[in-house]
C-alpha cells in the first residue's frame, strides 16, 4: 500500500468521545444515541471469509462510495481518512481503529470486523463498527454498530440533514457487502 502525504497531515490528535471500544459489545456510552444494523448477506464460510476479507481490507468503506486514505491495514491504532460528498462540498472524517476481531481457523459460529473512533474534524463524536458474523445454521449477517452525538453547533443545527446521511451512508455499507458477499469485483 503506498502512503498517502496528505493522511498524516489531517490525521492528528486524539479520541474524543467517552466509551472508547463500546461498539466491541454492542453498547454505547450514556447520552449518545446507538444504532445497530444487522442484514443477512448469504450462507457458508466462504461468504463469510469474503466478507471478513473487504471489512479488513477497508473495501467495505471503498464500495460504499467512500474515499479512503490510509497508510495502513486494518489494525489497532490505524489511522483512516473517509471523504464523502462533491468537490468543495466534500467533507472529510478522520477516525482512528480502536478494536479488531479477525477470522479464526475452522468452521462455525464467529465474528470478523473492527471499531473505529473519531478524531478532531470529524462531523461527529463517537464510535463505528463493521463486523461480518457466520452463525451455527452457516448464515452470514452483516453487522453494523454506531454511537454519536454531533461534534459542533453546525452539524448539530443540521441534525435532521446530517442523520438522513448516516442512514444513507448506512445503506451504501449494506450494498457494499452484499457485493463482496457475492464476490463481485
Amino acid at each position: 500500500m503506498t502512503r498517502d502525504p496528505g493522511a498524516g497531515r489531517i490525521v492528528r490528535g486524539t479520541l474524543n468521545y467517552p466509551g472508547v471500544g463500546f461498539t466491541e459489545h454492542g453498547r454505547a456510552p450514556d447520552g449518545f444515541p446507538c444504532l445497530v444494523s444487522r442484514t443477512y448477506l448469504g450462507d457458508g464460510p466462504d461468504t463469510y471469509r469474503r466478507v471478513a476479507q473487504g471489512i479488513l481490507t477497508w473495501e467495505l468503506q471503498k464500495r460504499s462510495g467512500l474515499r479512503v486514505r490510509t497508510d495502513s491495514d486494518v489494525v489497532c491504532g490505524a489511522r483512516v481518512v473517509s471523504g464523502f460528498g462533491v468537490g468543495p462540498f466534500r467533507i472529510n472524517a478522520p477516525c482512528e481503529v480502536v478494536w479488531v476481531s479477525r477470522p479464526v481457523p475452522g468452521d462455525g459460529p464467529q465474528r470478523a470486523g473492527f471499531g473505529y473512533g473519531t478524531l478532531p474534524g470529524h462531523p461527529e463524536r463517537g464510535e463505528e463498527a463493521f463486523e461480518v458474523e457466520i452463525d451455527a445454521a452457516g448464515r452470514v449477517f452483516l453487522k453494523i454498530t454506531a454511537f454519536s452525538r454531533h461534534s459542533n453547533w453546525f452539524y448539530t443545527a443540521g441534525g435532521l440533514v446530517a442523520r438522513a446521511a448516516q442512514r444513507h451512508i448506512t445503506s451504501r455499507y449494506i450494498e457494499g457487502a452484499r457485493q463482496l458477499a457475492a464476490g463481485e469485483s
